[in-house]
């Protein structure tokens, strides 16, 4: 059977907070899907941080960069001209399902451009399926390019941002007009269907953000007192609770020392507070770091920590879970249906600095129980979140809705699974 070609687009591809994407390339392509990935910007040079970042970025198509080549672009549209009756159609979708204001307007118009570029690409590439992450800007590009060319297409949804401004992304618009929508947790697809029309439901479908296990050596036996954070350094990963918490621990114990991977806009007033309270020894920035490199810090972590004010289904901590590393994290959106507290981790109410900080204390005092919940951590991950399982289930879906298959059931069998 030979496998649909499929392209990819997000608003930047490859990034270093994106490897997810990454993986789910790969699998597809281990497959035997032909996958042609597209960027609508070209990603910041700080994003590659590895061999697989750099290798995925020389071969990305890079719609901006097409769309300033007025030659391109004009063709492009030529070419979608000929159907003059889908042009407009096109052209109309954009202009309703636009943002207020004339800015919103004259976004959608640019997307409009972007999007003709984009499906004038995938025509010449053969590409049959075009699946979008992040249900934003390049997710309307998405949505009208298969207006333009009648590209059967599908995309992911993440949250939590995109469920703070459903109108403005037109989320029903684009559940409405998609072959079908992966949903990353049970939690995500309920936001959903709180804006989707109830006759769209049926293809709602979760598929999970996913690791490859077998790149995280669980090394259960650990020594030492080293806390791990991995993430954006903005205001949502609630880093000063974290901050806050170590403070608190420090002279209980006197060796912990806090890591933290990942770059972003609080990253200098963070410094700044951690200089402030003399902690300058204990809590490391280590700036961006290659998925090798955070495997690597995982291997020699005690606990992992992540005190986020609003998530999706965090990937790091399917990460820090596989390299059988105990997680400490928030009671939010869909996380709970990674990590059982108690049982696999712990989890505690966003914002509470005390309850952040007597979990920290319980799970460094006991070594046996931060090894029971890695046990459990890891086993959990290679049940449900194990990349390769998941990409084959996108796969089934991206086969079924191109042969005019409903697929009734949300999650794959576990024959299908196997």
């Amino acid at each position: 059977m030979t496998l649909p070609k499929i392209a990819y687009l997000t608003g930047e591809y490859p990034r270093a907070s994106d490897t997810f994407i990454q993986r789910e390339v790969a699998n597809l392509r281990a497959l035997g899907h032909e996958v042609l990935t597209c960027s609508i910007r070209t990603t910041g040079a700080e994003h590659l941080v590895g061999p697989e970042q750099r290798e995925e970025h020389a071969r990305t198509f890079k719609v901006l960069d097409a769309v300033r080549n007025p030659k391109t672009t004009l063709k492009a549209h030529w070419r979608w001209m000929k159907t003059p009756g889908r042009y407009l159609s096109a052209l109309g979708l954009a202009w309703r399902t636009a943002p207020k204001g004339i800015k919103g307007r004259l976004y959608n118009l640019i997307y409009f451009v972007e999007a003709g570029v984009l499906a004038d690409k995938l025509a010449d590439e053969g590409v049959t399926h075009l699946h979008n992450h992040i249900a934003k800007a390049s997710c309307t590009v998405a949505m009208l390019a298969g207006e333009l060319s009648g590209l059967r297409w599908s995309f992911t949804i993440h949250g939590p941002d995109i469920f703070f401004e459903p109108h403005h992304w037109r989320i029903d618009e684009k559940a409405a007009r998609a072959a079908f929508v992966s949903c990353i947790s049970h939690f995500c697809r309920s936001q959903l269907m709180c804006f989707a029309d109830a006759q769209h439901w049926h293809k709602l479908h979760i598929v999970h953000c996913g690791v490859d296990p077998s790149r995280y050596a669980p090394k259960p036996v650990r020594t030492g007192l080293r806390a791990l954070f991995v993430g954006r350094l903005a205001g949502v990963k609630g880093v000063p609770i974290l901050i806050d918490a170590v403070a608190r621990l420090a002279t209980t114990y006197p060796d912990l020392t806090l890591r933290l991977v990942g770059d972003g806009p609080d990253r200098k007033a963070l410094e700044a507070e951690v200089a402030k309270r003399g902690l300058q020894d204990r809590i490391v920035f280590l700036g961006y770091k290659s998925q090798a490199e955070v495997a690597e810090e995982l291997a020699q972590t005690d606990v992992f920590v992540l005190p986020s004010f609003a998530e999706g289904v965090p990937v790091v901590l399917m990460e820090a879970m596989a390299s059988q590393v105990p997680v400490l994290t928030t009671r939010i959106a869909g996380v709970p249906e990674l990590v059982e507290d108690g049982a696999s981790g712990r989890l505690v109410p966003p914002g509470d600095v005390d309850a952040f900080a007597k979990a920290l204390d319980a799970l460094l005092s006991d070594a046996d129980l931060r090894q029971a919940y890695g046990a459990a951590g890891r086993a959990k991950v290679v049940a449900e979140y194990d990349a390769a399982q998941e990409a084959r289930w996108l796969s089934e879906l991206i086969v079924a809705y191109g042969e005019g298959r409903l697929v009734p059931h949300l999650r794959p069998s576990e024959e299908a699974m196997s």
